[in-house]
């Protein structure tokens, strides 16, 4: 007979995308250590607040990420699929790679919008809805480099249009065809838009 984890490697969980379709199957699997980096999760603040502390250990990392994840859910009242008991790292953490990202925007259509444009006018145009919690997937250079030039510059910057790329029309001082991220993730929406620039959304 399989072993609980084992079960739970091969029937409840996509190992790609780290999500599983029971709570238990996912705790089982982020419990792995060959899934889950110990140096990295230990790092990680409980909650945004600069006040939050760290996880104690791997179970309890584990234990709470499993329990709840807003990058799993659509809309904020539906989840994305069967599977959404995570236990990936949060997006804004080192350590993603292209195929955990990508794996983290299943079901959402990525598009480039027209300059000036809003995510929520870009996504609307097209029947559905900017879906504000994968901003923060899209607001990193090669994940930008995919669906724009760049023209071989990603920027850090400040601004509510992010992530964006300069139109190649643009004032000089704002970098035409540059690519721009922002450090500050909680300035991240879908209503920023920018006359010079062309964003990058997520749309469901």
């Amino acid at each position: 007979m399989l072993s609980y984890q084992r079960r739970a490697i091969l029937f409840g969980c996509n190992l790609v995308s780290q999500c599983c379709n029971s709570y238990e199957y996912c705790v089982s699997c982020c419990l792995n250590p060959a899934r889950t980096q110990k140096d990295l999760v230990l790092k990680l603040k409980i909650a945004k607040p600069v006040s939050a502390g760290t996880y104690s250990s791997i179970f309890d990392y584990c234990a709470g990420r499993c329990r709840h994840n807003s990058e799993s859910v659509v809309h904020e009242n539906a989840y994305l699929s069967d599977f959404h008991h995570c236990f990936s790292l949060p997006s804004n953490s080192s350590g993603d790679s292209d195929v955990q990202i990508e794996a983290r925007l299943v079901g959402i259509k990525i598009i480039a919008g027209r300059q000036g444009e809003s995510c929520d006018s870009v996504c609307k145009s097209n029947g559905q809805s900017c879906v504000p919690n994968k901003l923060a997937l899209l607001n990193q250079c090669q994940i930008m480099q995919k669906y724009f030039s760049c023209k071989g510059s990603c920027l850090a910057s400040i601004g509510a249009d992010q992530p964006a790329e300069v139109v190649d029309d643009a004032p000089n001082d704002l970098n035409p065809g540059a690519c721009l991220y922002t450090e500050k993730q909680s300035i991240l929406s879908c209503d920023g838009s920018h006359q010079h620039t062309r964003r990058l959304c997520p749309c469901a």
